[in-house]
């Protein structure tokens, strides 16, 4: 036994939070966590599982329409926005119980509330004090708003899975995942939609071949671009809100939606009374074993801002919690993560991009294939998918593997167990296909397109 109260303390019971605090109790550790909202953090609450569900919904007005091409003769077909977003409130209660019940059963207490660190091992929550041989920050990110008249009237992402009603005319300021992925989502369910970006196609840091066939698809499905362009105010008018450009042009819309980026949330949580160096941009700089540069102090997820995944942020938790607690030596590998954009298309991407590949690998060969997916053939839809791999010319590597298509996620997901462990190109082709399929055009690939 120690003098302190617990052997952990874990501020943000998110996914990362959550997982190290099991863990750690699961090797004996007296474990504690805090958190001030919801138990399930960003991803379970108001991030990748109700966002995924929002996409689902907006995928069913194109699954209606390809229907017909099958021989589907349908009525007329209505959508409430209000009783979906009370499906999806019942199902993230549902989750955040059963994130509740997995600390109880792990014995882990909880904290209702925000945490604020006294000193290196002394955490108030509340009119409670608390003390910790170690402590763990998982307090996530939160969105960034730019700063410009009228910001006021605008909403998030946060923000967006709580409306009351489905705003008949959307713009989507920014051109990232989240900003692709709630304009299609907008989109998909009746919302006429204008996405406004400063760059001059979607996703940027994602390879060219992916930001172009996203954007153009996107387009193609009604969703009006407006590339090179920045909010420069928004106007609340009787009949809705006035956006106007930093071009002069101006919308009348009935909701603006921010998704300009996340930012670490680690404003007011006392880390310059524990000593805890903060970056610039508010992240908390870490080891690969998730140590700050006070001894004690750790930090896991998107507070870290290095890659912000759930997936990552659960590796980074169980690699602290075993190396601190379960006599091992875990260094979380952040080599080759794979990622997907629940846009419409759906993008999965696992590797470098081309840009990236001839900065790290030197010469590469590229594969690529472009086609209208088998479902379509009878839809009648004129949509196509990107397959592309990356390959190392020196030793014939796969070293970065992009999909754009329906399943485009799923279809990554396995095959980044090959890229993660550098199969070559060889035993790409000597894998026989699944017939017929999309993703064994993967296999198939033999053709390069470029030098």
């Amino acid at each position: 036994m120690t003098d302190f109260d617990y052997d952990l303390f874990v501020i943000g019971a998110g996914s990362g939070g959550v997982r190290a605090a099991r863990i750690a109790s699961g090797h004996g550790a007296r474990v504690a966590v805090c958190e001030e909202s919801r138990v399930g953090g960003t991803c379970v609450i108001r991030g990748c599982v109700p966002k995924k569900l929002l996409s689902y919904a907006a995928h069913f007005s194109e699954d209606f329409e390809d229907a017909e091409g099958y021989g589907w003769a349908l009525g007329s077909k209505t959508f409430s926005w209000p009783k979906l977003i009370q499906a999806k409130h019942q199902e993230i209660a549902r989750l955040e119980g059963i994130y509740q019940r997995l600390l109880a059963n792990a014995g882990v207490d909880l904290f209702e509330g925000r945490g604020v660190l006294l000193d290196a091992h002394r955490v108030r929550i509340g009119d409670q004090e608390v003390s910790a041989e170690k402590i763990l920050i998982a307090t996530g990110g939160r969105p960034w708003a730019p700063d410009f008249p009228g910001v006021e009237h605008t909403i998030s992402s946060d923000e967006a899975f709580e409306l009351e009603d489905l705003p008949p005319r959307v713009v989507v300021y920014g051109g990232g995942y989240i900003a692709c992925e709630f304009a299609g989502i907008f989109n998909g369910l009746g919302s006429q939609v204008c996405q406004v970006y400063r760059g001059d196609e979607v996703l940027r840091g994602f390879d060219h071949d992916v930001r172009r066939v996203v954007t153009r698809e996107m387009t193609e499905k009604g969703i009006d671009f407006r590339f090179s362009a920045t909010i420069a105010a928004v106007e609340k008018q009787a009949d809705g809100l006035l956006v106007t450009l930093a071009s002069g042009e101006t919308m009348q819309v009935d909701c603006v939606m921010l998704a300009t980026g996340r930012e670490p949330y680690s404003k007011g949580l006392g880390l310059e009374a524990a000593g805890v160096q903060v970056a610039d941009d508010g992240s908390i700089p870490v080891d690969g074993f998730a140590r700050t540069n006070v001894p004690h102090i750790f930090a896991v997820g998107d507070i870290t801002n290095r890659i912000q995944l759930t997936p990552v942020a659960l590796q980074e938790g169980h690699a602290f919690a075993d190396t601190q607690f379960g006599g091992l030596s875990r260094e979380t590998d952040h080599f080759c993560v794979p990622s997907a954009v629940f846009s419409n298309p759906q993008v999965g991407t696992v590797g470098v991009s081309e840009e990236e590949a001839a900065q790290h690998y030197g010469p590469v060969d590229i594969y690529r294939s472009e086609f209208r997916p088998m479902k379509h053939t009878l839809s009648g839809r004129q949509e196509k998918a990107l397959m592309k791999l990356i390959v190392e010319r020196t030793g014939q590597r796969v070293v970065g593997l992009h999909v754009v298509g329906p399943d485009a996620p799923e279809i990554v997901q396995g095959f980044a167990v090959a890229i993660k462990w550098g199969l070559r190109k060889d035993q790409f082709d000597a894998t026989i296909g699944v017939h017929p399929t999309a993703a064994e055009e993967l296999v198939t690939l033999r053709q390069t397109v470029s030098n």
